[in-house]
């Protein structure tokens, strides 16, 4: 039996954190992925070794791929997923005593935020640096890219002519006025987007681009992508910015038959370059086992398990498109490969930037 096991001591609940439990027979539920695939990537660990994971995904297939590794190295897995947020606040505040061994976040910005408060330990690893692009991790080694996310553009074809976005910068553009809809700014992955902006075009021209955006934007700003495509599917809203995986969960129909059959109505725009963003883990501080949970990242990161990891949220693989079909019919993108890392630093000078130019 390949157990995931909860984090115990827990006697109380805490807002934004799920423990879990999960007891599943590798033989029946575990995705078999043959010995070769794995190149030797994972060596043998001691039998009986536990590591702590904090994850902001909750994915069941995430679960899957935590039993697979247990079968594979020995090394189980207990695992506490919540918000990033409350996941980043619990670890500070346990600091040495914590029984996290790996932080998993989703978005640079608060890969960040969790480096700077020095919950993230240097690592090495040569399979880890064979696997994640540069661009893609930390420069100390603190912490590495899992999956990658796209931000892209939603545009209801009856109100707008998609044709007409081929860069983030067309959002900007007066023809839009009215059509624009938002979500706010307390958003994570429209800060990340202001701080590429500001990477690629400088302060001066993106608060310029955040005030021709925030213009044409007649609609309360949103505070989630899924009602954002909603309103563009329904045309409340000509046009719209969110993360390619909220789409790809609508069509793929795991939201249900009328959410796909919104999600058919948009049509989507990768705009050229494309802002990629990405979920990563690295190896905490407080780690009691860090060498154990290096073992799992570098699982996480290779090519079987990366895959694995990238299409349970629909999300893309660390290098090429993968083989999610819903992906797939999207279509290609041209990444602009800017440094995961320095989206997180430019974060908190995007933040002041949204605030001061009207994006709500």
């Amino acid at each position: 039996m390949a157990k995931l096991l909860c984090l115990c001591p827990i006697q109380q609940v805490v807002t934004g954190l799920l423990v879990l439990t999960a007891s599943i027979t590798a033989a029946d539920s575990i995705p078999q992925v043959a010995a070769k695939e794995m190149g030797g990537e994972l060596a043998q660990a001691s039998k009986g070794t536990e590591i702590g994971v904090y994850s902001g995904r909750h994915y069941n297939t995430d679960k899957q791929l935590y039993q697979q590794f247990t079968a594979k190295t020995g090394i189980k897995v207990r695992l506490l997923e919540g918000k990033d947020d409350a996941l980043i606040e619990r670890l500070r505040t346990e600091g040495s005593k914590s029984q996290a061994d790996v932080l998993v976040l989703v978005d640079a910005a608060r890969l960040d935020r969790a480096t700077d408060l020095g919950l993230f330990r240097p690592t090495r690893s040569a399979a880890l640096n064979r696997d994640v692009p540069t661009n893609l991790r930390d420069s100390k080694g603190r912490w590495y890219a899992l999956t990658r996310r796209v931000r892209i553009v939603v545009v209801n074809p009856k109100r707008v002519n998609p044709a007409t976005i081929r860069t983030y910068a067309d959002l900007a553009k007066p023809a839009l006025k009215g059509q624009l809809c938002l979500r706010d700014r307390q958003s994570p992955y429209n800060q990340s987007l202001v701080a590429d902006q500001i990477i690629q075009r400088g302060e001066a021209s993106t608060r310029a681009w955040i005030k021709g955006m925030t213009s044409n934007v007649t609609q309360p700003f949103f505070s989630s992508d899924t009602p954002l495509v909603r309103a563009v599917a329904n045309g409340q809203c000509g046009v719209g910015v969110v993360n390619t995986y909220y789409v790809a969960r609508m069509l793929s129909g795991e939201s249900g038959e009328a959410d796909k059959a919104l999600a058919q109505r948009v049509r989507v725009v990768f705009p050229n370059p494309a802002h990629v963003n990405i979920s990563g883990g690295g190896v905490t501080t407080a780690s009691k086992n860090p060498a154990a949970a290096l073992k799992l990242l570098e699982f996480l990161a290779s090519t079987s398990g990366g895959r694995s990891y990238a299409e349970a949220n629909h999300e893309y693989p660390l290098k090429g498109y993968g083989d999610n079909a819903t992906l797939k019919r999207m279509g290609s993108f041209r990444p602009d490969n800017i440094s995961a890392e320095q989206l997180g630093l430019k974060s908190r000078g995007a933040v002041a930037l949204m605030e001061r130019n009207g994006w709500k």
